[in-house]
């Protein structure tokens, strides 16, 4: 068991030009510098194989968690593979994956991507759901200790997001895999079946629910 200290404040200051000046003066705001406070010394126990779902308001914090949680665990030795920075290339993406055909379909398979037509393609002719399909393949190929993502399946058919959401949780299950995802979306929680919910509300506010209080390990 790991635990990551999470501390994230910032400095806010306005800029005194004349209108602000005059608007200041007239509704009576101060504008001396205050402390915003996002995370305020927030421990968060992990395992490695935890599946670790953050969600909540939009501007709350969520990716700024991501970052950092990802940010420790490559300091404490972990591998980690991030959705974003995934790579690919001009070859057909079947050639993209796996070091046989078949680890190439069986990947892209657990991606959702399972129409032969579109194993033939580019990356750059596929659509914004399959790349992203895509890049899932390529995360889940990579060997690393723990895969983060971003704004987790938000391009994709809400229908189609929970089924690639399980396959993800299992797969990750079976290779002991941390994943971290972020989110806003709170309909993948059944499908993902998170060992740890992540709910960062405005400022300092963080709710924490671990398995399984709250969720059914498979």
């Amino acid at each position: 068991m790991a635990v990551y200290n999470i501390d994230v404040r910032y400095k806010t200051s306005v800029e005194r030009t004349e209108r602000v000046l005059e608007i200041a003066e007239s509704f009576g705001l101060g504008l001396d510098a205050k402390e915003f406070v996002v995370f305020d010394n927030t421990p968060i126990e992990i395992e490695q194989g935890d599946i670790v779902y953050i969600t909540g308001q939009s501007g709350g914090g969520k990716s700024t968690l991501l970052r950092k949680l990802a940010e420790q665990m490559e300091q404490s030795g972990l591998k980690v593979a991030d959705l974003n920075a995934i790579e690919h290339d001009d070859r057909p993406i079947v050639d993209q994956i796996g070091e046989t055909l078949k680890d190439a379909l069986d990947v892209l398979t657990i991606a959702g991507i399972t129409d032969a037509y579109i194993w033939l393609n580019k990356f750059d002719a596929l659509s914004d759901g399959q790349r992203y399909r895509f890049k899932l393949a390529k995360l889940i190929e990579s060997k690393a200790d723990v895969w983060i993502a971003d704004e987790f399946l938000a391009v994709l058919d809400r229908t189609v997001a929970k089924v690639v959401a399980y396959n993800i949780q299992k797969i990750a299950r079976k290779l002991g895999t941390t994943v971290l995802v972020a989110t806003t979306h709170d309909d993948m929680v059944e499908d993902l079946n998170p060992s740890l919910f992540i709910d960062k509300r405005y400022r300092e506010k963080v709710v924490i629910t671990k398995a399984p209080e709250g969720f059914k390990q498979v």
